[in-house]
């Protein structure tokens, strides 16, 4: 079997070398790219070939590429590199990196054209002098085939290896058996659904209630049509720890099996939890671990996945050591694992082992992964490392997306952009001289923005021109002086600058799907006479950017328990047209949770100190009638105290406690302990917070919920200002729902949800406000509730 690979990934495995640096030097643009390609052929002469198409065999790997130009009347050719500022801002590993892939182009070439030797050009090109550097070599073909054969060599003993354990993976994966025997009601109805998805390379939303084992449903049968479809990988995304704690569990239990797949699951987890220097800037000459990275990765790379090897291969805890430890790859004492885990523990030892940089090593272990668990804004964010990975890759994969109704919000923060004017203010003081007077237009033309504007909130229908034009002027000037003098990682400057660029990228793309406003601050770090004020291209629509990378997988699924009405979630996720759908009955019966509306409680603002003293005097009654573990949840945190105040005063018997602002993970673990099967009281906790979804308290662990509020969002400038563009596009009635009603409803339904875990749990349910009387909010409801 053959197995392809294009010049540039080979060369990037084979010849990186020295260290890692990720100082920030401003790289030209993919247009600015091309238009400088474009600039150096212009000046080769008319027989000067461009994009030569190129192929080469060694064994059973072939390498393909097209190669940037060759002149046969100087017999030379030519791999052109465009950067900005100084060439010698160009990374030593990069550099190592672009000289191969000439050298293997210049083999590709000798060999299609029978050339004995040939003239070998690195030519760099600066985008903003349009100055050209050239570097060249003589090599006759009888080195560039040595060279060839060297760089194939290494890569093709691991190719092999790759290709054997995509063989082995493949094969299991077709014979694998749903790992508890009997799917659960609902589940193989959903898992039919996810196969079929993959099998035909579509998209899915699939809503399935707690309780059927989402989770492993939707994995077994993707991993199950990988084989027939060739898929590469598999990502699973989660808004939430726990959601990947889950996925990380079902993905064990299918590798637990006695004819395991073996599969290679990494679990990427954010740079502040992996970084061992957080006090050191990410380059050789500040940390250790980035000093010589590239020198150590290869044996690191290796170690890592024979860990996994040796686990496939049943080393299990004290059965003595595999062949491959026993061949010098062990990386040291690692803590037990289960089979083909990569988490965060595993890759810090076998990082600490080989004195590497953990996260960096963990972005590595990206391409020799199977199956990939981490959060939403590594696929959807707009400089996304999976999404960027599989495009350039040019991988076949599919998407899992868990509890998707979290997506919309967390695509709109992705997708929306603030310049805080104290930022631009910090980078001023801090400025070189040459930035001076760029910054300062910009604070000129910010001030007049600021001094035309009456309310300290406004929005407009576009970004005013003279602001983005000063924007953009100072993007430029750092852009242009950061090619030449690197900043360090903690200057204002960079930071002003990386707030300017997000900024600017969404302001470039700015329509309907969003709003452009203004928000005026009280006045501190500037003159009381124009306060301070943020600049915002805020995203109210993210299907437009969503879209692609639904386009960019073969197929994806999105589940959750409540992705109810699907329209909005179609409209706002921007599914395409044919996205399939799939509601799955709950396994549970009416009779399991009593739903009760309480009518005669309004929690509208107004009326909030009105609705104190029944509210907690509904509890400490529901409490007396069945002791035992209770949710309260509020709308805010200045409500939950008000509430929290007066059942201590009315009702000292009820045992309380509390979730509190920025309630720390010990914390909210301290919180959550306070639910035993044999525990009493009510935990008060904000709705749409930390305890509101992804908890799991079956049993006696919660009995109950009382839910004050219809989770609506406050009625503020922005929230209007945010229904009125849904009023633009999808209608009146449809812009305050989309705004208002289904983003609150799916939070009580998510807080509801906490209460009937199994099919053996019974409990209860408060709705407290009037409005839980309205037809319309009732529909919202799940069907198999019966509320009285």
């Amino acid at each position: 079997m053959t197995y392809a690979v294009a010049v540039r990934t080979l060369c990037e495995f084979t010849a990186r070398a020295g260290d890692l640096d990720q100082r920030f030097t401003p790289a030209p643009s993919g247009l600015e790219g091309m238009a400088g390609h474009g600039v150096v052929t212009g000046r080769r002469g008319p027989a000067y070939e461009t994009e030569v198409a190129l192929s080469g065999q060694y064994e059973n790997l072939l390498v393909r590429g097209r190669a940037d130009g060759y002149d046969p009347t100087a017999n030379q050719l030519e791999e052109i590199k465009t950067y900005r500022g100084k060439l010698d801002g160009v990374r030593e590993n990069h550099r190592a990196a672009h000289w191969a892939q000439a050298r293997v182009y210049a083999h590709l070439l000798c060999q299609a054209r029978g050339l004995a030797q040939v003239r070998v050009a690195l030519v760099y090109f600066n985008v903003t002098t349009e100055e050209e550097t050239v570097l060249t070599e003589s090599r006759d073909a009888a080195w560039l085939a040595a060279f060839f054969q060297e760089q194939c060599g290494r890569f093709l003993a691991w190719a092999r290896t790759e290709l054997a354990h995509r063989l082995a993976r493949d094969a299991a994966l077709e014979k694998l058996a749903f790992p508890h025997g009997e799917f659960r009601s609902g589940q193989r109805e959903l898992a039919v659904s996810v196969y079929r998805t993959a099998r035909d390379g579509r998209c899915l939303m699939a809503q399935a209630p707690t309780g059927i084992g989402k989770t492993l449903g939707t994995l077994f049968p993707l991993l199950k049509a990988s084989p027939g479809t060739g898929l590469d990988k598999v990502f699973f995304l989660a808004a939430k720890g726990s959601g990947r704690n889950l996925a990380l569990e079902a993905l064990d239990t299918l590798n637990a099996q006695p004819a395991a797949p073996g599969l290679r699951v990494l679990d990427l987890v954010a740079r502040d939890k992996a970084c061992e220097h957080p006090d050191k800037d990410c380059n050789g000459e500040s940390c250790p671990l980035a000093r010589g990275f590239y020198d150590r990765l290869p044996a690191a790379r290796e170690a890592a996945l024979a860990q996994i090897r040796s686990q496939d291969q049943g080393d299990r805890p004290g059965q003595g050591p595999s062949q491959d430890q026993d061949n010098g790859l062990d990386p040291g004492p690692l803590d037990p694992q289960p089979h083909g885990r990569l988490d965060a523990s595993t890759v810090r030892a076998v990082a600490r082992a080989h004195a590497v940089c953990p996260y960096y090593l963990s972005q590595e272990l990206i391409r020799w992964s199977d199956v990939v668990v981490g959060d939403y804004n590594y696929y959807y964010d707009g400089t996304a490392m999976l999404h960027a990975l599989t495009q350039a890759n040019q991988w076949k994969v599919a998407v899992l997306v868990d509890e998707a109704h979290n997506l919309v919000e967390r695509a709109r923060r992705m997708y929306t952009g603030e310049l805080h004017q104290l930022s631009l203010a910090a980078a001023r003081q801090a400025a070189p001289k040459p930035l001076k007077k760029a910054l300062d237009g910009l604070q000129r033309s910010w001030t007049a923005l600021n001094k035309k504007q009456a309310e300290a909130y406004q929005a407009y229908d576009a970004a005013p021109a003279g602001v983005l034009a000063a924007v953009q002027k100072a993007v430029t000037a750092i852009t242009d002086y950061l090619g030449e003098s690197p900043l360090a990682q903690d200057d204002p400057v960079l930071a002003f600058y990386f707030e300017a660029l997000h900024f600017m990228r969404l302001a470039e793309q700015f329509g309907s799907h969003a709003l452009f406003d203004v928000t005026r601050a009280d006045g501190r770090g500037l003159s009381a006479k124009t306060p301070p004020s943020i600049l915002c291209v805020r995203n109210v629509i993210p299907a437009p950017y969503l879209a692609a990378r639904h386009a960019a997988a073969h197929a994806t699924v999105l589940f959750s328990g409540t992705l109810s009405p699907q329209q909005f979630y179609r409209d706002t996720l921007g599914l395409p047209a044919d996205a399939a759908w799939i509601d799955v009955a709950a396994p549970f019966q009416a009779e399991q949770l009593a739903v009760k509306v309480v009518g005669n409680v309004s929690t509208r603002y107004r009326d909030r100190e009105r609705s104190l003293a029944p509210i907690t005097d509904l509890i400490a009654a529901e409490y007396a009638r069945r002791p035992g573990n209770y949710l309260g949840f509020l709308s805010s945190f200045d409500y939950l105290r008000q509430v929290a105040d007066l059942m201590r005063l009315r009702h000292p018997q009820v045992p309380i406690w509390l979730q509190t602002p920025g309630m720390g993970e010990t914390d909210r673990t301290a919180f959550l302990a306070r639910f035993t099967e044999n525990g009493q009281g009510v935990g008060f906790a904000v709705l749409g917070g930390a305890f509101s979804e992804g908890v799991d308290l079956p049993g006696k662990r919660l009995i109950g919920a009382f839910i004050a509020t219809l989770g609506l969002p406050q009625v503020n400038a922005v929230n209007e200002n945010i229904k009125r563009a849904m009023d633009l596009r999808y209608g009146p009635e449809q812009g305050y729902d989309y705004t208002y009603l289904y983003p609150g409803l799916q939070k009580v339904v998510q807080a509801a949800g906490r209460v009937i875990r199994t099919e053996q749990d019974v409990g209860t349910v408060h709705l407290i406000d009037d409005r839980y009387r309205r037809a319309k909010v009732r529909n919202l409801l799940p069907s198999w509730w019966r509320v009285d």
